[in-house]
Parts: C-alpha cells; sequence; structure tokens
C-alpha cells in the first residue's frame, strides 16, 4: 500500500472546488484521508491553488507519490522543484562524505 497525494473533490454540482490531501492509495477519491496540504479552485479566473509547502516537501520525502494533476499543480507552485533540489543537494553531500 503506497501513500499518494492527489485531489478531493468537495464542491458542490457544476462548482467544482478541491483539497489536496495525502492519502493510501486503495482509498476512495472522496474517502479517508492522512492529511490536507492544500486547496484548489478551478472556478476563479486564474484558477487558485494554495498549498502548505512545508507539508507537501515533507511527503514528498516519505515517498509520497502525487497523481497527474497534483504534479501539475505540485510543479506550478515551484514545489516539485524545490523538492528535487533538495534531493540532489542531499545526494551530492551523501557521496562526498562517503569518498
Amino acid at each position: 500500500m503506497s501513500v499518494k497525494i492527489r485531489l478531493k473533490r468537495i464542491g458542490a454540482k457544476k462548482r467544482p472546488f478541491y483539497r489536496i490531501v495525502v492519502a493510501n492509495s486503495t482509498a476512495a477519491r472522496d474517502g479517508r484521508f492522512i492529511e490536507v496540504i492544500g486547496t484548489y479552485d478551478p472556478c476563479v479566473d486564474p484558477p487558485a491553488v494554495r498549498l502548505d509547502d512545508e507539508k507537501a516537501l515533507r511527503w514528498l520525502g516519505h515517498g509520497a507519490q502525487p497523481s497527474d494533476t497534483a504534479r501539475a499543480l505540485l510543479k506550478k507552485q515551484g514545489i516539485l522543484d524545490r523538492f528535487t533540489a533538495v534531493k540532489e543537494a542531499h545526494r551530492q553531500a551523501q557521496q562526498t562524505t562517503n569518498g
């Protein structure tokens, strides 16, 4: 069982609104989740995305896999780029200490 970062729809009919959540991959789309890390409102122009950067980076560091839509939102907010930079810096530091 893996952990996913994905969207949970909570909006009314014809008015979508989503929470960006961390959930087990086996849980239903609008079912149980572990933690809310942000929101996404596609109905406003431009679409509003609010994300807690620290929570998102922590869950990515723990191995959470974002869905395609969540990945696009994380990339648009610059969180994926920061995560890869931190991961690469950690890898560089690991190589210098090992020889």
